[in-house]
């Protein structure tokens, strides 16, 4: 049970922190408005992003809003099947689930535009970001990570399995 509380205190930080530097930016920058925060690595950029990554699907709120639900829809639901009986896919959930609760907000209060700020100076194609998508796409890497340990562990089980049938004969 304290994990789940644990996790619950993570989540609503992670939302927490993601609408606070959104007002934050909202607030105290006009659009556009670029500051070098750690020079040659990230800048603060104040953008709003009507789409999805890179802009994909620009103007299309209530379809991203919806894509949104379902993948919270599943989160949750993964979460509610499997608990923390694997840590890595509890803990991908969890923060994949905080992300789209952050930027759903936005998508609902700010006009269907999220507020983007983090933008990789290094890498100058990389979307403006904010804390939201970086829950994303670090519970999107664990998700992905779970994935491959899980079909790593299947292969090992199978190759064993082989060994064992193959010493039977």
């Amino acid at each position: 049970m304290a994990v789940y509380i644990f996790a619950a205190l993570i989540g609503v930080g992670i939302v927490a922190l993601d609408q606070y530097t959104k007002y934050f930016i909202a607030a105290n920058y006009t659009l556009a408005q670029s500051y070098v925060f750690i020079p040659k690595l990230i800048d603060i950029t104040y953008v709003k992003n009507t789409g999805a990554a890179w802009g994909m699907l620009s103007d299309r709120t209530w379809l991203l809003i919806s894509v949104t639900t379902l993948v919270m829809l599943i989160c949750i639901s993964l979460i509610v099947k499997y608990g923390t009986r694997n840590k890595l896919l509890f803990w991908a959930m969890i923060l994949v689930l905080s992300g789209g609760v952050g930027n759903m907000i936005d998508r609902i209060f700010r006009g269907g535009a999220v507020v983007d700020f983090l933008h990789f100076t290094f890498w100058p194609q990389f979307p403006v970001f904010n804390i939201a998508d970086c829950a994303i796409v670090v519970g999107g890497g664990l998700l992905v990570l779970y994935f491959l340990v899980d079909l790593l562990r299947e292969a090992k089980s199978k190759s064993l399995s082989r060994a064992f049938n193959n010493d039977k004969e």
